[in-house]
């Protein structure tokens, strides 16, 4: 399904910011993610529509694939879990487990709807959770609590397509005996410094309260067969198979590139570092279940280095729901406003410690002061000044006076603390920083006014603009992970080779040679000329579009 703005800050464009900066560090970095197709949601959703679930997710797929290239999101591999080096790798992990003795077989008493005639796993059932009393909460899951349900422990349930009340009948599955790594989880959750206190907190209490075997298989008929011994007609659950994607998108890459052995520097090298970006509902799936798994197999695969959890991204104070009209989707927001626009946005009020509301006043307030006053005008300010006074070359300083030695040391500090921030995954203090080397220009410019300058001593005014001009350079860097088609557009405007994605982190605080020549300025960002009404009926507009675009 199309992801909505709050899915996509928590994941994707999360780790794409970090991914980049990475990039530019010089690190050697493989973004893998994929389509998670299978499981209950896209079973039930199919039956809905009365479609196979394969040709829905054939669509989808190719959709959200191209809506993630329209972000500016630098996957290194966005495949799927229809992949046939996903089912293989599945398939193949799993019966390393079973063959080390961590996956039985048990009779469990299933619901079952006896209008349907189907056995009601995961998002077939819908009811009231046990432990905090939220309605609805799904056959696997409370949103509202986060814990891991069974659908026999929901009060009051009910099947999700006929709304009828389910029976219990027993059924045999196979199941995965979590238990037996409390202890290894609770070291590696305990000993590794990089969780956010979110993360470690919530699962260490999880493994407290005591961990239960989880059912590996499911009675659903989509999915990946299950491989054990007599467990012909189940399917693999979802969340066992979607965490294990992370290996098989990486295997699959270097597959692609001729090189297969390639994916073990990446899962078995003690140097790399594995770094995941997910909503706060995820994390015991990536703390919890993707470590057990992997420790499971008895190979020495490495454990999550950071599992960087986002809270939620609220609307009005409310959960985005589609069918309630509440919420922002993605290829809604492209239609209204550039992606980097929403990705400034999004990064610079990513929910990192508490749940946060999406508002227009806040998201105009963002790019109308932000992007467009401080950053854009900065750029603008310098840039058209060289053009117009210095014909587009980079002029030769003189010698610098006090002011544009603690300018340049100021603009080191920033740098470096943005770095600090971007490896620290507090990205939005990382956004804050970028925008604080505008206001570091605009300041330096408003202090030294070359306008003046120009009139009776040029030669000073060269050298601020030659110091003004290194800023904005190290800016077209800096704001590149967070930014990206405005960082290219400023590379190409200051007329430097390749891409702007290409280059270090160093290169920010490396001087542009005198007498280069740079492009003619244009502005980078416009101010959004309206208020939250006017806002809303855009967004009504855009549904009404693509309402009528499907008819």
């Amino acid at each position: 399904m199309t992801p909505h703005i709050g899915n996509l800050v928590g994941s994707v464009l999360s780790a794409d910011v970090v991914a980049r900066y990475y990039r530019l560090k010089g690190e050697e970095v493989v973004m893998v993610s994929g389509s998670d197709e299978h499981g209950t949601p896209i079973e039930v959703e199919a039956i809905r529509l009365g479609v196979k679930p394969k040709d829905l997710t054939d669509k989808n797929h190719a959709r959200v694939a191209e809506l993630f290239k329209k972000w500016g999101i630098s996957f290194d591999n966005y495949t799927r879990t229809e992949s046939p080096v996903h089912k293989e790798f599945v398939q193949q992990h799993l019966m390393k487990i079973y063959n080390n003795g961590y996956i039985f077989t048990q009779e469990t008493e299933m619901l079952y709807c006896e209008k349907c005639e189907r056995f009601l796993p995961d998002r077939f059932v819908e009811g009231k959770c046990p432990y905090c009393g939220h309605s609805p909460a799904r056959g696997d899951q409370c949103d509202a609590c986060g814990r891991l349900l069974e659908p026999t422990v929901l009060m009051e349930p009910y099947c999700v397509i006929c709304k009828g009340k389910p029976v219990v009948r027993k059924t045999k599955h196979w199941y995965f005996d979590l238990a037996k790594f409390a202890e290894k989880l609770a070291q590696y959750i305990s000993e590794n410094k990089q969780l956010p206190a979110n993360a470690k907190n919530f699962s260490l209490n999880l493994i407290k309260e005591g961990l239960k075997a989880r059912a590996v298989t499911r009675d659903v008929s989509w999915g990946i067969p299950a491989p054990f011994p007599g467990a012909e007609g189940k399917t693999i659950y979802v969340w066992v198979e979607a965490v294990l994607g992370y290996v098989s998108a990486t295997i699959e890459y270097f597959r692609n590139r001729g090189d297969p052995e390639g994916w073990k520097t990446y899962w078995f090298n003690k140097d790399t570092k594995t770094l995941y970006f997910i909503g706060k509902d995820n994390i015991p799936f990536h703390t919890i279940i993707l470590p057990a798994l992997l420790l499971a197999s008895h190979e020495d695969y490495n454990l999550p280095w950071n599992v960087s959890a986002t809270e939620f991204l609220q609307f009005k104070g409310e959960k985005a729901s589609k069918s309630l009209r509440i919420g922002i989707w993605i290829d809604e927001a492209l239609e209204l406003f550039p992606p980097d626009y929403w990705r400034y946005f999004l990064i610079a009020t990513r929910p990192e410690t508490k749940d946060s509301n999406f508002s227009w006043e806040i998201f105009v307030e963002k790019i109308n002061a932000d992007l467009n006053d401080t950053f854009g005008n900065f750029v603008h300010r310098t840039l058209s000044f060289i053009n117009r006074h210095f014909n587009s070359q980079i002029p030769e300083p003189g010698a610098l006076n006090a002011e544009d030695e603690q300018a340049l040391i100021s603009l080191k500090e920033h740098l470096d603390r943005i770095a600090e921030d971007f490896e620290a995954c507090r990205l939005q203090a990382a956004t804050s920083g970028v925008i604080s080397i505008g206001r570091l220009g605009n300041q330096y410019l408003n202090e030294r006014e070359p306008w003046n300058l120009i009139k009776h001593d040029k030669a000073k005014a060269a050298t601020t603009m030659h110091v003004a001009v290194q800023i904005v350079k190290a800016l077209a860097i800096a704001s590149a992970p967070i930014i990206p088609f405005t960082a290219e557009e400023l590379w190409k405007t200051l007329n430097l080779p390749g891409s702007v994605h290409q280059q270090k982190w160093t290169e920010a605080l490396k001087p542009l040679p005198v007498g280069h020549k740079i492009a003619e300025a244009k502005p980078l960002f416009r101010k959004i000329e309206a208020d939250e009404k006017k806002l809303d009926e855009m967004l009504e507009k855009v549904r009404k579009t693509a309402a009528k675009g499907k008819l």
